[in-house]
């Protein structure tokens, strides 16, 4: 039975720069929510109250103190953000340390809500991986900065589009390295963690997960590479000791993925960052959704990046935000439920 308390999501700054702001918005004009849904942006009012004038959108903001009643300077969609004012000017299509350290600082007060329960699922926008080195942040990216202000000691990377489920055993890693990152323990981790949330946050009892291999074939019992005997089936077998979900494989990525869009499977264990989202992207593009698993909240994000080279224009599709808010609420709703963990 779903609870009839209301959904809260916060929705974080992203980089102004870049388009995270302009899809939020779009986003926000399209979605007809439901009531049962209440939404917090994480920045000042009068930055999105210029955009949505500039994007020409018919949306109103209010800033507000805290969290305990409603806005106070009118009606509108609530913006919550520390004191310090934003910058004047914004120079769209290159980072800026101002506007960076405003963004990360924006993951920070959504992570202190979420781990304090005042809302129950971040969407984040994008971050531009670059220019958090320039400004001298030490963060690989949204994924695992998450999980290191939530404490979170297992997390994965799984994008949802169409009837594909994609979890990555390696995310941002070059791909001359993934082999080395590809142990026994890394892919039992990541199954585990899967069968765990699609049954907690997607409602699936008893989840079929399908596992790549990560040679051509999938190894073809040894003869382009070792691999898949030394690591993955090893990590299949030990995963499925330990979980009543089924896991199948490892199978050979060019043909499995066929299956999986047909829907045979509920998921995908894929070695490495492309190897998923190549096939997730062609036929989710524009529509499919980045979701972390193994947060103490719901973490939703668009499929895309910053894309400096369209942003401030107004033709950004806010396509795969829109799917993120809304499979944040289902995601939401889901954890609700009772279900048996693993």
């Amino acid at each position: 039975m779903i609870s009839h308390h209301p959904v809260k999501l916060a929705v974080t700054l992203g980089d102004p720069a870049g388009i995270g702001p302009e899809v939020t918005l779009k986003a926000l004009r399209l979605w007809k929510r439901p009531a049962r849904v209440q939404v917090l942006l994480i920045g000042k009012a009068l930055f999105f109250r210029r955009l949505s004038s500039r994007l020409g959108l018919d949306l109103s903001f209010a800033d507000i103190q805290d969290l305990s009643g409603r806005p106070s300077g009118g009606t509108g969609l609530p913006c919550y953000f520390s004191p310090e004012p934003f910058p004047e000017r914004l120079v769209y299509g290159r980072s800026d340390k101002r506007w960076t350290s405003l963004a990360v600082r924006s993951i920070e007060m959504g992570v202190r809500l979420a781990m304090a329960r005042r809302v129950q699922a971040l969407v984040t926008p994008p971050i531009n991986k670059a220019g958090l080195k320039k400004a001298g942040f030490d963060l690989s990216g949204h994924t695992e900065y998450l999980a290191r202000l939530s404490g979170a000691k297992r997390f994965e990377m799984m994008l949802v589009g169409g009837k594909l489920k994609a979890a990555l055993v390696t995310r941002h890693i070059a791909l001359k390295d993934v082999s080395k990152f590809i142990s026994k323990k890394r892919v039992e981790e990541a199954i585990l963690l899967t069968a765990e949330e699609l049954k907690r946050s997607f409602g699936i009892r008893r989840p079929r997960i399908v596992v790549c291999g990560l040679n051509p074939h999938a190894g073809e019992e040894g003869n382009f590479g070792r691999e898949e005997i030394e690591e993955i089936i090893p990590a299949v077998r030990s995963a499925g000791r330990k979980t009543d979900a089924e896991i199948i494989g490892p199978l050979s990525p060019d043909a499995l993925f066929h299956d999986a869009y047909k829907g045979f499977y509920d998921a995908e264990i894929c070695m490495y960052h492309d190897q998923g989202l190549i096939p997730l992207k062609m036929i989710a593009r524009g529509s499919a959704v980045n979701v972390t698993l193994g947060l103490p909240f719901v973490r939703t994000s668009p499929d895309h990046g910053t894309a400096y080279d369209i942003a401030g224009q107004g033709k950004a599709d806010p396509g795969s935000m829109l799917e993120a808010m809304k499979l944040a609420v289902e995601l939401c709703e889901n954890r609700r439920k009772p279900y048996r963990a693993l």
